[in-house]
Order: C-alpha cells, then structure tokens, then sequence
C-alpha cells in the first residue's frame, strides 16, 4: 500500500482528497502546516506528497525546495490555485513531479497519483549504463567516468528517460508528457532548459543530446573526428 502525504491548509478540500485517496486503498497521513509536513516527510517514508503552495509558516514551494535538497525522492505533485506560466515553470524548476490548479477534479488527482505510481512501479533495471554513464536506478545515483555527477531530480529523470530511449528522436511533447507528468498546451521551453543544463553536465562525457531541429532531441555517443 503506497503512503500519501497530503499537505493541505483547507479542511474541506483536504477532507474531499483524503476520502478519495482512502477508497482508494491508499494509507494517507494529513496536515495543514508547511513546517509539520517537512518535520513528517524527514522522519517518514512516503511514496507521494500533495502539496498546497500556499500554507502556514512554511510555503509549499519552500518544502520542495528543502526536501529535494534533503534527496527526497517522494513524488511530489503541487495542487494550487496558481495558474500563471511562471509559477508553473518555477515549481517544475524546484522539482515537482505534477501540477494541478484548483478548481480541479479529485478523479483527476487519483489518476495522476496511480500514473506516477505506476511509473515507478515499472522501473525494473536497477542500473542503465550508456558510454561512461551508469546510474543506479534505486539509489538514484550517478556515475560518470567513475566520478559521481550531481543532478536534480528533473535532470536525473530526463536523462533516465534519454537514456531508455538511446538513439532514438525524442519531440518535446514526449518528454515533457513523460517526464513532467501533464499535458502541458503552452510554451515548451521548460524541455529546453532541462536540456540545456544537462548537456553543461555532460560536457565531459562521450556521449551528447543533441538537437533535431523541428523536432526534438536524442541522446547518442559521441563519435570521434
């Protein structure tokens, strides 16, 4: 049974979530305080966090910041009321895993948790290795040229997904479907500077993203002149 923290300052709408969630079989664990939801994701297992933006001393923002920097690797979604690009571009930049706008659907939500969580769950390969990358998948660790590389979450995801997909042409809408979990109908640049900051990691490394112009990107070895 997979554990749902669900941090939501309205009793009303975390009530409507949290029955949900439950008929769903999932074990959830509620709060309304952004400082008590970093104290309970510190000392607790959770495969999910719900996350309001907007909450008492601690934002929600600011506990996906913390916690990712902490290596949490719960999936986080953001549930909030705002809607502008920016905001959105900025909790991605953080590392959300998803992002829903109120008012929304509490069938929605369900679906986009049994989505992440059925991602996950199909990770079978605890390792993938491409020319001198390896990452361990449960550890979520990352080895270059025996070297350990530093990404974020978002840039660890996309370079597994890259890599799963080795010298095959990504589009943009792939990726950002896959990777950033929604169907996102506006500006695609977020896929671009993921990207951007990826390549300035693997600068040293034999292999390369590079771009297909109109169409997206592919991951291939680099080839030597």
């Amino acid at each position: 049974m997979a554990k749902i923290l669900l941090i939501e300052d309205e009793e009303n709408i975390r009530k409507i979530i949290a029955y949900d969630l439950k008929k769903a079989n999932y074990e959830i664990v509620e709060t309304g305080d952004g400082r008590e939801a970093i104290e309970l994701a510190g000392s607790n297992d959770f495969d999910v966090l719900i996350i309001d933006w907007m909450l008492p001393h601690v934002s929600g923002i600011e506990i996906v910041e913390r916690l990712r920097e902490r290596k949490n690797d719960s999936i986080m979604i953001m549930l909030t009321a705002r809607d502008d690009e920016t905001d959105i571009l900025h909790a991605f930049e953080k590392g959300v895993d998803d992002y829903i706008t109120k008012p929304f659907s509490p069938r929605e939500l369900l679906a986009r948790v049994n989505a992440h969580l059925k991602r996950r769950k199909g990770r079978e390969e605890p390792r993938l290795v491409f020319g001198d990358i390896c990452m361990d998948l449960k550890r979520r660790s990352i080895l270059l040229k025996e070297q350990e590389l530093e990404l974020t979450k978002k840039e660890f995801d996309l370079l597994e997904y890259f890599i799963s997909n080795k010298e095959v042409v990504l589009s943009r809408d792939n990726i950002l479907n896959e990777i950033w979990g929604f169907d996102y109908d506006g500006d695609t640049r977020i896929v671009d500077v993921h990207v951007f900051k990826l390549r300035s990691k693997l600068a040293n490394s034999n292999i390369q993203i590079k771009s297909m112009r109109g169409i997206g990107y592919v991951i291939e070895e680099k080839h030597e002149e």
